[in-house]
């Protein structure tokens, strides 16, 4: 049985990725066997860390936005007390409803005894009044009040009760899987409960889902019936690129943010529960946030349709199919570790014809100490048709002849 192995060559220096081919190919007189061929990239990346800093936060959950990695976590699928940070999910709900039409920033709502009478934190709505639809969210979102979340809670599901309903159905279509909702605006309920996790990805989808709407978290006032109140998320004031989302006080959940902050290419939600104060609440979400931002960094590999390698191919009208990745391709990893990185990509080469364009052959997989694999699907970038009768009868005598691989 000839053994026939492709001559090992460097595959074309990408980026910051240096790649190397090792394979190793058996053909029998009679049939073509399978092959694998495995590409191992030694990047200058870095292999994430589970590195963590002091905080005085009883709960904490930061994740970089665009890959979904995440840089610490502290108690972060425990459940907590969310205080107004469960506005978010009643923003998200105004917000979809503006977005399907039900509702318009223009639209005028009611406000009830119940509203008014609320305690906590308010917009100071008068008994009876027709507040706006936007003025409500900026009441709700810049004052963080209570009564704010019940007009609109009230003025969309005909009651709190139902407005916690429709929450709750929400939390299951995004994912929270440790969250439960007992009214609109995080008053301390036993049945009122979230993560930290929960949280960031309630964050994520707000951000994504509503761009139009979103800019509501990041005004730093609102004036309503003549009283001035400053948004209440400290960051908006110093931290570099900050732009939302809410705060949350209640004696037993202490003090808590859920934020958002982008830098150049980078953009880290960080969720922080339980701390002793606002001083204490401001200083450590800025301090851990910084922290964040210095120690990891984002790393582009491939983008969706780049070409990772080319594959043989058997009984093909080509001789070669691109390989791509089927989707963008980045990693989030401590900037100090950026040597420990390997990227291999795994098929069967060749590949057998007929072979249609994103037809999915192998994979790359990214993998690193310490940190949990990425696999990223690998597929053809192109059709490639089978050869006619005369041309397949060709090839097999030239296998059984000559050991071509084609």
């Amino acid at each position: 049985m000839p053994i026939c192995p492709l001559p090992q060559r460097p595959l074309p220096l990408r980026k910051n990725l240096v790649m190397t081919r090792v394979t190793d190919s058996r053909f029998s007189a009679i049939s073509l066997m399978s092959r694998a061929l495995v590409l191992v990239a030694l990047l200058l990346m870095p292999s994430i860390a589970r590195a963590q800093i002091d905080t005085d936060a009883k709960y904490v959950y930061i994740v970089d936005a665009k890959t979904g990695t995440v840089l610490m976590d502290k108690g972060g699928e425990e459940r907590m007390a969310p205080a107004s940070m469960s506005k978010i999910m009643t923003a998200y709900l105004v917000f979809d409803q503006l977005k399907q039409g039900k509702l318009s920033l223009t639209d005028e709502l009611t406000v009830s005894e119940k509203a008014w009478r609320m305690g906590g934190s308010k917009m100071f709505v008068p008994l009876g009044a027709h507040v706006k639809v936007e003025d409500l969210i900026r009441g709700m979102l810049i004052q963080s009040g209570n009564d704010a979340c019940i007009v609109l809670a009230e003025g969309i599901a005909g009651s709190e009760e139902a407005f916690a309903l429709m929450m709750n159905k929400k939390a299951g279509d995004l994912g929270l899987t440790g969250s439960h909702f007992a009214n609109s605006n995080g008053w301390p309920d036993p049945g009122d409960y979230m993560t930290a996790k929960d949280l960031s990805t309630l964050a994520l989808h707000t951000i994504r889902d509503f761009p139009e709407y979103y800019h509501y978290f990041s005004e730093k006032e609102f004036v309503y019936n003549g009283i001035k109140q400053g948004n209440r998320n400290p960051l908006l004031y110093k931290t570099v690129g900050a732009d939302g989302l809410k705060t949350g006080h209640t004696d037993e959940s202490g003090f808590s943010l859920t934020a958002s902050v982008v830098r150049g290419e980078q953009h880290i939600i960080a969720v922080m529960s339980g701390m002793k104060s606002m001083k204490n609440r401001a200083q450590d979400t800025d301090r851990v946030i910084d922290w964040a931002f210095r120690e990891f960094g984002n790393y582009a590999l491939f983008k969706q349709g780049d070409t990772v390698d080319e594959a043989d191919v058997w009984l093909g009208v080509k001789n070669k199919v691109p390989l791509v990745a089927a989707r963008d391709v980045a990693v989030t990893l401590p900037k100090r570790l950026r040597k420990d990185m390997k990227v291999t990509v795994t098929y069967d080469n060749p590949i057998a014809a007929p072979i249609a364009a994103g037809q999915t052959v192998g994979k790359l997989v990214i993998s690193a100490p310490e940190v949990p694999p990425v696999e990223v699907p690998l597929v053809t970038g192109a059709a490639v048709d089978r050869l006619g009768p005369m041309g397949r009868l060709g090839t097999a005598v030239a296998q059984l002849v000559l050991g071509s691989k084609r």
